[in-house]
């Protein structure tokens, strides 16, 4: 009977998106085409607050419902609705990047007050003690995850797409592996971000900000610690779901800093923006991002959950592909065109 509230959840979204995007348009909160965006016209924004007011309420069910422990919900509600406020502000007028940053490290110190730091990894059979070391590790996994989804937050739907699939392939993963109660919240999420891509499937009606990119980086941040505490299996399985977001995110960076160029600023030089200039569209990378997550890091994650594979030899197996696939489109490389003389 649960169950038969998800798609509740999904219709609630879509329905909050569409009043979000006439609250935009009466109100002029518009994103604006510059230099270095991957869209040609004004599109409202904020959207993802349909996301978060569908999700954490429902993490509040879950709980009193008797289906989530309290410690993954106060990390989940906590850390949610801060990195929301945030990033709402943010889409009201761009605050200082020492500022953002700031807040971004305290949601994450609210995240490992409640989770107790990175658990234990095995690596082939040994088992790391990170101690006082993993709430460092932690600290900066889940800062780079929530700026990591905001960075990939720059086509039509792709970020909705990678959040759905993810989500839902994080569930199933849960479900299989006979940890059923883990499965509700990626996939109370997963129905969540489907209400809303119902609008930003390319040409998005609406793109979901900073307030959405940002809250679906910190949850993701926190499915990950909490699949520690489970086992390395899940871990690693929810890295290699992640991998396409992963990849690009961090090779764009690398080859950026080595350059000299500012990482925090806004750019497009990530492949999946190289590739929908390439294409012509948004629409065939969103969908080639989804299609990615389910026929290729689905199975591969699948494998590891299952033990037939190690953790960290699926998430090689699972990421070199996308590394060759980064560096065929570009990746952190300039996009200024050289012109012969």
């Amino acid at each position: 009977m649960l169950w038969l509230a998800f798609p509740m959840v999904a219709l609630f979204s879509f329905m909050m998106t569409l009043a979000l995007r006439r609250y935009a348009l009466a109100h002029g909160l518009m994103d604006l085409p510059n230099a270095r965006s991957s869209h040609t016209c004004p599109t409202p924004k904020g959207g993802g607050v349909a996301i978060v007011l569908s999700f954490l309420p429902g993490i509040l069910v879950l709980y009193f419902a008797g289906m989530l422990p309290l410690d993954y919900v106060m990390a989940l509600l906590g850390a949610g609705s801060f990195t929301a406020l945030n990033g709402f502000r943010d889409d009201l007028k761009l605050i200082p990047v020492r500022w953002r940053l700031l807040g971004h490290l305290l949601a994450a110190c609210w995240v490992l007050y409640w989770l107790g730091g990175l658990a234990p990894v095995i690596f082939f059979g040994l088992s790391i003690q990170l101690d006082y070391f993993g709430y460092v590790i932690g600290a900066f996994f889940l800062v780079g995850m929530l700026n990591l989804y905001n960075f990939m937050d720059g086509i039509d739907g792709i970020a909705a797409v990678e959040a759905m699939t993810v989500g839902a392939g994080g569930a199933f993963l849960y479900w299989l592996g006979g940890e059923q109660v883990y499965a509700f919240g990626p996939v109370l999420l997963s129905f969540a971000v489907l209400g809303f891509l119902c609008w930003n499937y390319p040409p998005a009606k609406i793109f979901m900000g900073d307030v959405g990119s940002g809250f679906l980086g910190i949850t993701f941040g926190v499915f990950v610690l909490q699949a520690a505490e489970i086992s390395s299996n899940f871990f690693f399985s929810w890295l290699i779901l992640l991998g396409v977001f992963i990849v690009d995110a961090t090779l764009t960076l690398v080859r950026r800093f080595l350059r000299g160029e500012k990482v925090y600023e806004a750019h497009r030089n990530h492949a999946y923006q190289f590739a929908s200039r390439y294409y012509g569209s948004h629409l065939p990378v969103a969908v080639a991002t989804g299609m990615i997550n389910v026929f290729w890091l689905l199975p591969v994650a699948f494998l590891v959950v299952g033990g037939q594979l190690e953790g960290i030899v699926g998430l090689l197996v699972g990421y070199l592909p996308l590394c060759l696939l980064a560096v065929k489109f570009r990746a952190g490389e300039s996009d200024v065109i050289k012109r012969a003389t």
